[in-house]
Formats: C-alpha cells, structure tokens, sequence
C-alpha cells in the first residue's frame, strides 16, 4: 500500500510513530573541566566551612605504592581549585566518603580518617590481608564499608576494626548506599547486598569493570567503568551508555554526584582534570 492508498487515520499514527525519538535516553552536558589535577581518582560533593566542596583523592604516584606522595585537594563548586594540598602524605588515595565532619579515604592497605574542619589524620586502621582498598560507603548509622578490588572482598569497619565481611565478590569496587540498602559494582555486575551478605543481580553487561556507583532517584544509577565508560542503570536492569572516552584514552574512576543539581563529577585519572556534566533527562 503506497502513503496515497493509506487510510487517513493510519497515516496518522504512522506519522507519529516518525515523529517520536528513535532512542530517548538520559543524556551528559559537559559544564566544566579542572585541570592540572595529580592523578584524581575519586570525587566527592561535601562541606567544607559551610561551603559547597569537591574532595578530590590525587594518587601522585603509584597507585599500588606506599610512597607518601597521595592527598587530597578541594575544589570549588564551580571547579575553580581551592586547596590543592589540603592534605598530603597518603600513598594512593581512592574512594571517599564522609559522616559526620569525618572523611573516609581508601588508602591502599589502610582506612584514613579525617576530621575535615581541622584537616588532620584522626587515624589510619589498617585492613588485614588487604591489598587494594578500593572504595569506602557509610550507611546512616555510621557502619563503615571498604572494598578490596584485588581480594574480592568488602571489609566492615567494627570496634575500630576492619575485619572481612563478603568475600568472592569479582572486581568488587564501588560502594553506594540507598538508605540502609548497600549497593556494590563489581566486574560487570551492579549489586544489591542484604545484611547477611546475599547478593542480587541489579544489572550486568557493562563491558569494562565497574567502578563507581552513584544512585540518582527512582532506583537508578549511574555507573563509570574505569577504561573510560559511563552508564546510566535504569531500575529495571537497562543499561545507557551514556559516555565512551575509551578512543581518547581518558579514563573515567570513581564518579560523585551532586543529586540536588543533578551534576555528575568524573575524575579522568590519567587525563589528571575533573569533568562535570549535567544531567539531562528525557523528556514526557
């Protein structure tokens, strides 16, 4: 049947049906890019002097070396640099989280904690048979979690203690909390752990390793994949790929999130800057 032949009211629908985007799908504006950072591994949105802050983790050196060369550096809101040396002296700092006035940072083979008014080292616990501390999430009473990527394994901070708590998680990297819910991405998976440690596919496919994990409302998630890959994780398992830096070789760690802004930070790592881009939604 030719366009001509076609019934009105099926021309109709037809045109339509053209008319409706191919693919709807979340989308990344790029907003701003902080250079000359010193091998930024993770990003975190905090308060510093009940000013809106950036934690960015800086390796320096090695990222499997105790060589002292690794800190922390500040970065406005805007992303102009506030403090670069905020603190230095860790070896090679990765993920970051904070609860209250305390900043936890993953630091090889130890757990750092910060009082971040003073910017001073409270204490460094140190994880036994750890070798790559890789992550750090706090639920909302203050249980601390850390994740070792190259023992599969999460740890959990008790008594002061880092003692073992889920082992034979693959790649286990980013940590998330929604509410008391943890959420773990690990290899090509993206995780929902219980409280005994039981694990449930949220998503796989993602074609690098997972590395960090931010929740954005309505039970999704944004993902980044170290070799240079950023999803969005639909509640139903779907997966977007919102950014692919592979061909540029810009390697994209552990991501932060801004979920009043809908801002996403992306440290490059070896492009050594911080991207942020906005979030934008589809649209009906």
């Amino acid at each position: 049947m030719s366009i001509k032949s076609m019934p009105f009211k099926s021309f109709i629908l037809l045109s339509c049906a053209l008319a409706l985007p191919v693919s709807a799908k979340p989308m990344l504006e790029p907003l701003w890019h902080t250079k000359d950072l010193r091998i930024p591994e993770s990003v975190l949105l905090g308060t510093v002097a009940k000013s809106p802050t950036l934690f960015v983790s800086e390796i320096e050196g090695q990222g499997t070396a105790a060589d002292g060369l690794g800190g922390i550096a500040l970065l406005n809101a805007d992303g102009s640099i506030r403090q670069q040396n905020w603190l230095r002296g860790l070896n090679a700092p990765k993920g970051l989280a904070s609860f209250q006035g305390k900043l936890y940072v993953a630091d090889l083979t130890e757990l750092v904690v910060i009082d971040i008014e003073s910017a001073k080292v409270l204490e460094k616990i140190s994880a036994p048979d750890s070798v790559f501390l890789n992550d750090v999430a706090v639920d909302s009473k203050g249980m601390v979690y850390v994740s070792d990527t190259r023992k599969n394994r999460l740890y959990r901070l008790q008594q002061n203690n880092l003692k073992p708590w889920l082992e034979n998680v693959e790649a286990a990297n980013g940590l998330t909390f929604v509410g008391d819910q943890l959420y773990i991405g690990a290899g090509d998976k993206l995780f929902k752990a219980d409280d005994q440690g039981k694990l449930t596919v949220i998503a796989q496919g993602f074609a690098e390793r997972a590395d960090g994990v931010e929740p954005v409302g309505n039970g999704d998630f944004i993902v980044s994949c170290w070799a240079g890959l950023i999803y969005y994780v639909h509640a139903d398992g779907k997966l977007d790929l919102l950014l692919d830096n592979r061909p540029h070789k810009l390697n994209t760690a552990d991501i932060g999130w801004d979920n009043t802004q809908q801002i996403l930070y992306v440290p490059t790592f070896l492009g050594n800057s911080v991207q942020a881009y906005q979030l934008k939604q589809p649209k009906g």
